[in-house]
């Protein structure tokens, strides 16, 4: 019985894990959860991680979606070791070892045509067979075939006995050997396989445990086949271990879709506004915990991630914890680097030196980044300023006449502080026998046009005395 032994940690090899992404689109969210947890436990054990990029689909493959992938994996913080590896690039590597495997007598040329093969694969539908490569030519004179036949190279399996995975996530997984056919190795037109391929890559980078989605457990039982046999061929094939993390779902417990805010990792910058340590530390949650804690450093992820503590059901993504999460980072962040963010989507108007000091009181309020920009465009808007339909609702004839005493008293006033403006405020709210909010909400309307702002007198102060006064003024004068 073949096995594939496992101890997280690496056992006697340095641990080296690989991150794999197909430049085919953009960096999916499960793809980059993917990428987090090999880097994680790569610095974990003080070993490599590795990037490759499996762009062997020419026609799907584009440069544009290798440059995503790249920008989004550094906006995440993870940097990889060594040089970034193309798999299109390794193409004779692939087929070397397809060719030292034929030489071996553990692989062998098929010449089945495409007609043969779909009449196979009709036969064995009729009889409500498993459909799978009969092995036809796997023990025939390849002479028997005619002169200049096209042919496959495919791998011998073997015909009896199990294979067996002892996978740190999900635990020891096996399948009957019968059950895996002789897969193809190189194609017709000489190209290799994406089977083949992936197994040579990792072989060739020293990679000791590979971490990827559980939907390519059964690729790994196929894979496993080619290190084997590559066993005595070549050193240096060892079987390094699996973890196969489970997909993410909905909060439904549907497959993740766009519904459920399945995006690239750049929408969640660009889009929604999400900070960086905010999406690695959701991205770190989906599937592994450490107890109750919610929240942890980059330092604290790399010390206490182990990938024997990733569940083996399916994590549920929920676009709101991760926007009460992102709140939080966005109260913790650096209020400089906040209104340099901020600052991008307001736009030309924006003054940084203004923003930062408006954040502390800002970003008290905000999500995401898109909602802290809209908090703060009240401040780089241009007289006469434009209503939301509820403020100027709250604009009648009597809050317009309050208006112009309230800019007589503030005008007055030779302390343009917080403490000084409220207490004028609520002196004037007391003597005409009101709350204060029957003064702050129309004033709030004046000065910034909207209903939702900061601290009525967080507003005053920011806008300064001149700014604060002339659109009181313009909206009593409307």
């Amino acid at each position: 019985m073949a096995s594939s032994e496992g101890n997280c940690g690496g056992g006697s090899r340095p641990v080296v894990t690989r991150f794999a992404p197909s430049p085919t689109g953009f960096l999916h969210i499960g793809n980059a959860r993917t990428g987090l947890f090999s880097w994680l436990y790569a610095r974990h054990f003080g070993g490599k991680a590795l990037l490759r990029i499996e762009d062997t689909d020419k026609q799907r493959s584009t440069q544009e979606a290798i440059d995503v992938i790249l920008d989004g994996l550094d906006w995440l913080g993870l940097e990889f070791d060594g040089d970034t590896v193309f798999q299109s690039e390794r193409a004779p590597r692939h087929t070397e070892v397809a060719e030292k495997l034929l030489a071996a007598g553990k692989a062998y040329k098929c010449f089945a045509t495409s007609e043969e093969l779909a009449e196979m694969r009709e036969a064995q539908r009729a009889a409500k067979q498993p459909m799978r490569y009969d092995g036809r030519w796997r023990d025939r004179d390849p002479a028997e075939a005619s002169a200049g036949a096209p042919f496959t190279i495919r791998i011998k399996t073997p015909e009896g006995g199990e294979t067996v995975i002892e996978d740190a996530v999900q635990g020891r997984v096996k399948v009957d050997n019968r059950e895996i056919d002789d897969f193809i190795l190189l194609r017709a037109d000489g190209s290799p396989t994406y089977m083949l391929a992936v197994v040579v890559d990792d072989m060739d980078m020293g990679c000791t445990h590979i971490i990827r989605g559980d939907d390519h457990l059964n690729n790994a039982f196929r894979q496993i086949q080619v290190i084997d046999a590559m066993q005595g061929v070549e050193d240096g094939w060892e079987r390094p271990i699996y973890a196969h993390v489970p997909l993410i779902h909905g909060n439904d417990g549907a497959k993740l879709s766009k519904r459920h805010g399945a995006m690239g990792v750049d929408a969640y910058r660009d889009e929604l506004g999400i900070l960086p340590e905010a999406l690695f530390n959701y991205l770190l949650r989906l599937g592994w915990g450490h107890g109750d804690q919610e929240e942890f450093s980059r330092e604290e992820a790399i010390a206490l991630f182990d990938i024997n503590a990733v569940g083996k059901g399916p994590s549920r993504f929920d676009i709101k914890k991760l926007l009460n999460m992102n709140g939080n980072y966005i109260r913790e962040a650096d209020d400089a680097r906040l209104a340099k963010l901020a600052a991008e989507r307001i736009g030309a108007q924006a003054d940084v030196e203004l923003l930062t000091q408006a954040m502390p009181v800002l970003k008290t309020r905000a999500r995401d980044m898109n909602e802290l920009a809209d908090g703060a465009a009240f401040l780089f808007k241009t007289r006469p300023l434009e209503m939301t339909e509820k403020a100027a609702g709250l604009l009648d004839e009597e809050a317009r006449i309050r208006l112009s005493s309230i800019s007589a008293r503030l005008g007055a006033e030779t302390h343009w502080t917080i403490e000084a403006l409220e207490a004028n405020l609520k002196a004037y709210a007391e003597e005409l026998g009101l709350g204060l909010g029957k003064l702050a909400q129309p004033l709030r309307a004046a000065l910034t046009g909207q209903t939702t702002s900061p601290g009525i007198f967080d507003v005053l102060v920011l806008l300064g005395r001149e700014e604060s006064l002339a659109r009181i003024n313009a909206q009593a004068a409307a």
